[in-house]
């Protein structure tokens, strides 16, 4: 099953960020990938927004991953999208993603709420960026990488324009189960019926799965994606690890695995042409 934050995160009041924060860090087993999907942040209302703004104030960033992800490199040139490409990173936060990504030649525009996210981002890799009002979100952009700074829900289609592929890096499994339908619901509204899907998710193990289901298409995946896209599971690790914040457990095994999800709009036209000629 997809790996998701606590239950009753919505519920926690923004005074208790410090609170929580520590808990989260204490009490929750997150692996290297799955931990880091926190910076993703939730954006489901006012009081979640706030929540996830002040960890950014408290600077409350363990989760920050400061190294680009390895199956990002290892994957991504088998898509072999064509140079000058529009790449989408939803819930950005100030992922060194982006930048291994715009150096292969794609243009990249993220979205991220935290407005000190986005100044860290481009300061902390030495770009000068120049900032825009843009409807409701502040532009941010240098060169080929530009970052909305806003509410990922308040985004819409023309804040992007033509979006090619997706990246999400665990930016789905950052959201509660209950949100995780409208947030491709709204991904869908807000791109092409030809985009593809990049998406990189950490899995734990259910309890009885066996090993060839475990390394399998996830239900979760197949229930949210299966009506509009051709699923494809490129990679899968299967890592028992311990989480170094707990003294005593058991090892529990987790799956990394690298998803391709393709717009079968776009196979049905690609096969109508085939045909034709």
């Amino acid at each position: 099953q997809l790996k998701h934050l606590p239950d009753g995160f919505t519920a926690i009041l923004e005074t208790q960020v410090n609170v929580y924060s520590q808990q989260l860090l204490s009490n929750t087993r997150l692996s290297r990938h799955s931990y880091s999907t926190v910076q993703m942040g939730i954006c489901m209302n006012s009081r979640d927004n706030q929540l996830w703004l002040q960890l950014w104030r408290d600077k409350s960033i363990d989760f920050h991953q400061p190294v680009v992800n390895t199956l990002l490199t290892r994957f991504w040139p088998e898509l072999k999208l064509n140079q000058g490409n529009k790449v989408f990173v939803p819930l950005c936060g100030k992922s060194l993603d982006m930048i291994w990504i715009a150096g292969q030649g794609y243009d990249v525009i993220g979205v991220e709420l935290s407005p000190i996210a986005v100044r860290d981002f481009f300061k902390e890799n030495g770009l000068k960026a120049k900032k825009t009002m843009q409807g409701n979100f502040t532009l941010w952009q240098h060169k080929n990488i530009s970052i909305l700074c806003g509410d990922y829900f308040a985004i819409s289609k023309d804040d992007l324009g033509e979006i090619d592929i997706v990246y999400d890096r665990a930016s789905l499994t950052a959201l509660p189960e209950d949100i995780r339908r409208q947030y491709v619901a709204h991904l869908e509204t807000i791109t092409r019926d030809t985009t593809q899907i990049f998406l990189l998710t950490t899995e734990d193990a259910a309890a009885g799965a066996s090993l060839e289901h475990a390394l399998g298409v996830d239900d979760e995946i197949k229930s949210l994606f299966t009506e509009n896209f051709e699923i494809d599971l490129v990679h899968v690790d299967s890592i028992y690890e311990f989480d170094s914040r707990l003294t005593e457990q058991s090892p529990c095994r987790a799956e990394y695995k690298v998803y391709q999800l393709i717009s079968k709009i776009m196979l049905s036209r690609k096969i109508n042409s085939h045909d034709k000629e």
